[in-house]
């Protein structure tokens, strides 16, 4: 299915049922008084947050929803039916912006969560609600309202406790298929990963996080270059960033630059991403002899000053997976200070 996470739609909700005008009229009473029945509301637009969408792909073909207007007013009283209500299933993490004013209307998180993007129109009165002691016959009736109309822009952020950065073919793929049930697909070339994969950790029966493997940004990222650009903003909802470094890469390039490269594009595009909790993570450590492996990555974090956790591992071996994994869920399980 093709990973569609910005869209832009209309919605229009229904406009409400116009009032009756009527009189009631029998065999044996020719000059009843008025019987106009009211109009039915009309139907409203409403986007809900489910769990089985992963996506906004199908907002990307059909870009246009009505709601049911509501029934007229009928003669004896008789009330229009209202308009049925318009749900549009939409995937968790999606916030609802109005396209016209740039308004949040909504930040979709929570599963069956539901917000009102068009108002349904209210309904008209028939004419049996202005009978009075001095107007018998009126013949005034309210039309129904029109409903709400509004374009809308769908913005899908996906939901994850952690976010895996990393140069292209740095190895965040092969994570995640070592960590989680996912199946991103590898390959030995860069931008394997088009499309944010998202597996879930489990480390007991009522213990869990999500991860979110990213496609690889690469310089000039947050200007647009590469495929990241698209996919910086989903890194918003990320609790914990793992910075995946390759220990020996295949293009002899210095693993402290490739960092650098990263969080550049992480300063460019939002100081809020830089300001993140993130843990140096370094891969395929299995392509070097244990204690040159740990040698070159001390050797990093002393260049670059870190000061926060950082692991060793292999995705291939297991080497030091469930030493990250214990570590992520302790800080993601911690209460906020």
């Amino acid at each position: 299915m093709k990973f569609i996470d910005e869209v832009r739609i209309s919605v229009a909700a229904g406009k409400g049922g116009d009032g009756c005008c009527s009189f009631l009229r029998l065999k044996f009473m020719p000059f009843g008084g008025p019987d106009g029945g009211d109009g039915g509301d009309g139907g409203s637009v409403f986007l809900v947050a489910d769990a089985s969408v992963n996506t906004l792909v199908a907002y990307h073909f059909n870009r246009s929803y009505q709601a049911t207007a509501g029934s007229n007013g009928r003669k004896r009283n008789c009330y229009g039916k209202s308009g049925a209500d318009l749900l549009l299933q939409v995937p968790l993490g999606t916030m609802v912006y109005d396209h016209n004013t740039n308004e949040l209307i909504a930040d979709l998180t929570v599963i069956g969560q539901q917000v009102c993007v068009a108002q349904g129109g209210k309904h008209g009165l028939g004419n049996a609600h202005f009978k009075t002691s001095t107007n018998r016959s009126p013949q005034r009736i309210i039309l129904g309202s029109p409903g709400e109309q509004r374009q809308l822009r769908l913005e899908l952020k996906v939901l994850a406790d952690v976010g895996l950065l990393g140069l292209p073919n740095a190895g965040k793929s092969t994570l995640l298929r070592s960590i989680s049930a996912a199946q991103p697909k590898i390959a030995d070339y860069p931008f394997t990963t088009l499309d944010p994969q998202l597996g879930v950790v489990r480390m007991a029966s009522d213990a869990s996080f999500v991860v979110a493997d990213l496609p690889g940004l690469i310089a000039g990222a947050a200007q647009g270059a590469g495929l990241g650009f698209r996919f910086l903003k989903h890194l918003s909802r990320n609790k914990l960033l793992w910075h995946v470094i390759d220990l020996l890469p295949v293009d002899g390039s210095d693993p402290v630059a490739n960092y650098q490269v990263i969080y550049n594009e992480l300063a460019d595009y939002s100081p809020e991403l830089l300001a993140k909790k993130q843990w140096l993570v370094f891969n395929k450590a299995d392509l070097l002899q244990p204690s040159v492996a740990l040698k070159i990555a001390q050797k990093i974090v002393a260049q670059l000053n870190w000061r926060d956790q950082y692991f060793l591992i292999s995705s291939v071996t297991k080497l030091g997976i469930q030493e990250l994994l214990t570590a992520s869920l302790a800080y993601l399980s911690a209460p906020l200070a």
